[in-house]
């Protein structure tokens, strides 16, 4: 295959002028911008409350490598970001030489990073040649008191703790961090043909674990497999997930680039012994001081990035679910710092849980990330069954806690008919101190009826009030214009941030007949800021695919594409390349039109849905690798119909799955590797009759 007909390949001559676009390597563990001076730990941040942020790593990989020749207009440049394998690579060639660097963050081997230098002659024998190495590493960080350690199998030795804890007492990370020092300049002798050098970076939090990893490091160097070993990490992650577009447009690319940026920013798929820290809007490769949301994690990783990882990586959602298991304590005092009972998620999160946002107004009113943590959980267990998680795991703390907070944080009316949420702010941040948001009491309202079920499932009595609240709260409605207002008083006409009523249809699949659908979307949509949030119009675009409505949902789609940065894909925020980079939250959100929008998946209590809608530029839509109760399902979707295989058995306590078409109630088996074809209509997956109930 010519390079440039593989989609996984992201190839250019030159690269952007903005060095914010460049292209990232990560691990979940460790992340960088190539060729930057810096590199991020998850967990590590450093600066109190208002200054709290990822602390900046010195980079042993700010190398770059320049070829001189006599006759440099021969000189061929090539900058490729693989996202198969997983690395980037600078590739420089003349008619005698060519020289290749890549760049990678160990899929498997989280604590290590590698640049590989590969020199191969063209033209044998020949003179020497000679390349110089051009680094701006220095070992030193404002936010961490570095100081040297005894040199270690021929590796340099740094270490020393962050400066400043997020919060009085909390914990001050220490970094060690051991790296092969690069020359100033390597040659490749008259002699050889070829040759090649690793330099390895290795990171922990002891010396132990740091000289163990490059120790283990060196050994994959010695065998020859440190790339392969990353390269196979990789392809085992891809072959769990691929989403194939037959269309004339850049979607396949675009769907390739941002499942490759959210799969980096996750850890390996076999457990590990780090505790992974959360997705931030920009990733582990962003987040200094300033910087893109300071390295936080928001409400993004729950509501934006998590459904397309929980779809395929139910193992991985699990390690995204963990961390707001293991920030529990701090979401405990944020509720007690506001006088209530449970427990109050922050708005911006960091290792503690603490509120750590440098804005009060946020943590004290958006208050909705309670109900988008819930949620994620509610997915969780509906698409994977694990119940594990909840009684075991800590899953069952997190939903009771978010439950407890809801009942004391409502007002009942004086009539007690009908509960209140006042004083908050919705996603749209244009707007704050208002009362029954109606996003924030309709993701409160399913908090609550989740925690209801799942103390049923725990044969835990709930306490009655969670019902009825959950029943009572009030969610805003307008029986004649037949539309959500955005809270009480919203005044029709004024401006959106970003997504919010919108979302009461997906994701939350809050019921309301088509026709207030319509209404909700056709009214925000061009309210809307046009320089919103990138992930927004993905929300527009799903609603309007949901209603059949093609046209207005492509509209949608395509002003996505006008946040992706050439030629890496990488995303900025806003439209005009500003806010932050590289923004999975928008990724995530583009992600969800094709994985929920075109197919019309739907994750509910007993099934998973579908209902596909393929505009005329798509001819077939092939997504392999879903998971649902233990299974790997192969979707394809076209115009004449939709084929769905069960591919194999994923989990230990799987169960036996049926189709059921919506329209007819026919009902078909879904057998190992037989696969199934049914009109492109509504239908769902469940359990077969023999598996109920749970």
């Amino acid at each position: 295959m010519d390079p440039g007909d593989d989609p996984y390949l992201f190839t250019s001559d030159t690269l952007p002028s903005d060095p914010r676009f460049m292209a990232t390597v990560a691990n979940g563990f460790v992340g960088t911008r190539v060729f930057g001076d810096v590199m991020h730990v998850g967990g590590v941040y450093s600066g109190g409350v208002g200054v709290c942020h990822r602390a900046d790593v010195p980079s042993p990989l700010a190398v770059r490598v320049r070829l001189d020749r006599a006759d440099s207009s021969g000189l061929r440049q090539r900058y490729t970001l693989d996202t198969r394998a997983g690395w980037f690579t600078h590739s420089q060639s003349c008619d005698d030489v060519t020289v290749s660097q890549t760049i990678l963050a160990h899929r498997s081997h989280p604590n290590l990073l590698a640049m590989e230098l590969r020199m191969e002659r063209q033209v044998t024998p020949g003179e020497p040649i000679t390349v110089q190495l051009q680094s701006s590493f220095t070992p030193q960080s404002s936010d961490i008191a570095f100081e040297p350690g005894p040199d270690y199998q021929g590796g340099r030795h740094i270490h020393g703790h962050t400066l400043t804890p997020e919060v009085p007492g909390g914990p001050q990370p220490c970094v060690h961090l051991i790296w092969t020092p690069p020359p100033a300049s390597l040659s490749l002798l008259a002699s050889q043909s070829s040759a090649c050098w690793v330099f390895l970076t290795a990171l922990a939090d002891t010396a132990e674990r740091a000289q163990s990893c490059y120790s283990e490091g060196l050994a994959l160097i010695g065998s020859g497999d440190l790339l392969p070993s990353h390269r196979r990490a990789w392809a085992e992650l891809w072959a769990g997930s691929a989403v194939q577009v037959k269309s004339p447009s850049p979607l396949q690319q675009a769907v390739i680039g941002c499942l490759y940026y959210l799969l980096s920013s996750l850890p390996p798929l076999k457990p590990t012994d780090f505790l992974f820290g959360g997705l931030s809007p920009a990733g582990l490769s962003n987040g200094r001081r300033g910087e893109d949301y300071w390295g936080h994690v928001f409400w993004d990783q729950d509501t934006w990035m998590y459904p397309p990882v929980l779809l395929f990586y139910p193992e991985l959602a699990r390690a995204i679910l963990r961390y707001r298991i293991h920030t529990l304590r701090g979401a405990a005092h944020n509720a007690a710092q506001q006088g209530l009972k449970g427990v109050k998620f922050a708005w911006e999160s960091a290792v503690t849980g603490q509120e750590v946002c440098p804005d009060e107004i946020y943590g004290l009113q958006e208050i909705h990330i309670n109900g988008d943590v819930c949620f994620a959980f509610q997915q969780y267990l509906h698409l994977t069954q694990d119940l594990s998680l909840f009684s075991e795991g800590g899953g069952w703390e997190v939903v009771r806690g978010i439950a407890e907070y809801w009942s004391s944080r409502v007002t009942w009316n004086k009539c007690c008919v009908s509960v209140c949420v006042s004083g908050v702010m919705p996603p749209d941040e244009f707007h704050d101190s208002v009362n029954n948001s109606v996003y924030t009491n309709a993701v409160a309202k399913s908090s609550l009826q989740f925690a209801v079920d799942l103390a049923i499932l725990l044969q835990t009595p709930p306490p009655p009030q969670w019902q009825e609240i959950s029943d009572k709260i009030k969610v805003p409605f307008d029986p004649e214009e037949k539309y959500h207002p955005e809270f009480d008083g919203y005044q029709k006409g004024d401006s959106v941030k970003q997504a919010d009523v919108v979302l009461l249809g997906f994701p939350l699949g809050y019921p309301m007949s088509a026709e207030v659908r319509r209404n909700d979307l056709a009214l925000y949509e061009p309210l809307t800021d046009p320089e919103g949030p990138a992930m927004t119009w993905g929300m527009f675009a799903v609603g309007w695919l949901e209603l059949k409505e093609l046209a207005r949902g492509q509209a949608q789609l395509r002003k996505c594409f006008n946040n992706i940065q050439e030629p890496f894909k990488i995303w900025s925020e806003c439209v005009d390349g500003s806010g932050a980079v590289n923004f999975l939250t928008g990724m995530g959100g583009f992600l969800q039109v094709v994985l929920f929008g075109y197919t019309g998946f739907r994750i509910n209590k007993n099934s998973l849905n579908f209902d596909p809608t393929l505009p005329d530029d798509i001819s077939d839509l092939r997504i392999t690798g879903v998971c649902y109760l233990g299974n790997k399902l192969d979707f394809t979707f076209s115009k004449e119909g939709v084929m769905v295989v069960l591919a194999r058995v994923w989990g230990p306590q799987h169960c036996a799955l049926e189709l059921v078409l919506t329209q007819s109630g026919k009902s078909l088996p879904l057998n190992l590797g037989t696969p199934v074809s049914v009109p492109a209509e509504a239908a769902r997956i469940q359990k077969q009759a023999s598996c109920w109930p749970l």
